[in-house]
């Protein structure tokens, strides 16, 4: 049976080219090093990243955490936005295998954090408190792209106080799209970039944490201290290797089809729907039991949405502009038979 999935872009499946090119991928023992995919991969990310070196991991999750433990020692402390992913998503990762003391702000509405207020926040050199080492951001943050001025600032910032700037860029190919930017002109003002393949660019698995040689090489042993060491994982790599090759560009393909169907959904009195970025829209519904509703209807007819009162519909390589006019007919159904 066909779903029409928009949870998120993390459901994308491998298309038969890209299954065709793991199945043929040469492999070896990661580990050792030498698995030729996972090497050439990591070699051509940095590349794609403006960094000097890579590392393969299974997920954002390992590479944002490989990242921080790599930039901090125990006791030191990274700063960070309350809905970012490194803080909220990430099961407190720094702060129980690492020690890492976070200090989180809230986010601004268009996904950026105080700079001013970052900088009150600083430490002191004093003994009572943790050592300030990273600032930790997103781009882009619930689809929105965050100004490469702002990036620019922040990594002044940083350099004022010494410290490091790591980015969560699981979706900065959607960045680079949107702004016509490459992913290393993005990733420039970063010490660290932590880049997922498993979401918009629809490898089955797999992030990678680009950064200076010797930050990589901690993290290498980080991974394999955190069970993260993979053999013939070369299969994977390959995954990646064609998302790269094939599928960067046609993120465009997303983010119009999202432009689509927030356009096709604003006549919709019951809901608002917010300012549309890139591959995601997002709904405000009157109520927690109207999202409940609605999306047991929409699963009714094979598409499947979460039901939270703030929707997020999230568009992806196996959703087509077919699939938009087929969900925005159910939700106007649904709100027709409501009144």
């Amino acid at each position: 049976m066909h779903y029409i999935d928009l949870r998120s872009d993390t459901v994308t499946r491998p298309t038969a080219a890209m299954r065709a090119i793991m199945a043929a991928a040469p492999v070896g023992d990661d580990v050792f090093g030498d698995d030729p995919t996972i090497n050439a991969l990591e070699q051509r990310v940095a590349k794609f990243s403006g960094k000097a070196d890579a590392i393969l991991c299974s997920s954002g999750t390992q590479s944002n955490l490989l990242g921080l433990l790599s930039h901090c020692q125990r006791g030191e402390e990274y700063l960070v936005g309350q809905e970012y992913h490194t803080y909220r998503y990430e099961a407190g990762g720094a702060a129980v295998l690492g020690g890492i003391v976070p200090q989180p702000f809230e986010v601004q509405s268009d996904g950026t954090l105080d700079l001013n207020l970052v900088e009150q926040r600083i430490k002191p050199d004093d003994p009572h408190f943790p050592i300030t080492r990273v600032l930790a951001l997103e781009n882009t943050h619930t689809g929105k792209v965050i100004p490469q001025s702002y990036m620019q600032k922040a990594r002044e910032l940083v350099n004022r106080h010494g410290l490091q700037l790591h980015l969560d860029g699981a979706r900065i190919a959607n960045a680079a799209v949107a702004t016509g930017s490459s992913v290393a002109e993005l990733g420039q003002p970063f010490d660290s970039v932590s880049i997922c393949f498993s979401k918009g660019l629809g490898a089955p698995v797999g992030s990678l944490l680009c950064g200076s040689e010797a930050l990589i090489a901690k993290a290498r042993r980080w991974r394999k201290m955190l069970g993260g060491g993979m053999r013939q994982a070369g299969i994977l790599a390959a995954a990646i290797d064609h998302s790269i090759e094939h599928h960067v560009e046609r993120l465009a393909e997303d983010h119009a089809n999202a432009a689509q169907l927030a356009d096709l959904l604003q006549d919709i009195d019951a809901i608002r729907v917010e300012p549309q970025h890139t591959n995601m829209v997002y709904l405000n519904l009157p109520d927690t039991d109207t999202a409940k509703a609605l999306a047991d209807h929409l699963m009714a007819q094979q598409i499947r949405v979460p039901a939270s009162q703030r929707m997020r519909l999230v568009t992806h390589l196996d959703v087509t502009a077919g699939d938009i006019a087929t969900v925005s007919s159910a939700i106007h159904e649904f709100f027709a038979r409501r009144g």
